[in-house]
């Protein structure tokens, strides 16, 4: 799953190296994707009202799915 978020978040940005995800589990056995992105980058990841990030959520929840898992991508500044 990190690596797919990875692949998704590398393909919209234009510093691709400094993209960066870390996971954690929450108490309810939500695992937390917390994407890092450069500075100049977060508006590009976001988007428009949220779309592209909305898109990003929705592809990992899809994935996620399969595995019966339940998902959260945060965006971090």
């Amino acid at each position: 799953m990190k690596d797919l978020i990875e692949f998704l978040v590398r393909a919209l940005v234009d510093a691709p190296d400094q993209v960066s995800v870390e996971s954690y589990e929450d108490d309810d056995g939500t695992v937390v994707y917390e994407v890092r992105v450069a500075e100049d980058d977060v508006g590009k990841v976001i988007g428009r009202s949220g779309r592209t990030v909305n898109a990003l959520r929705a592809v990992v929840r899809a994935a996620a799915m399969r595995d019966g898992r339940r998902v959260l991508v945060d965006v971090v500044d």
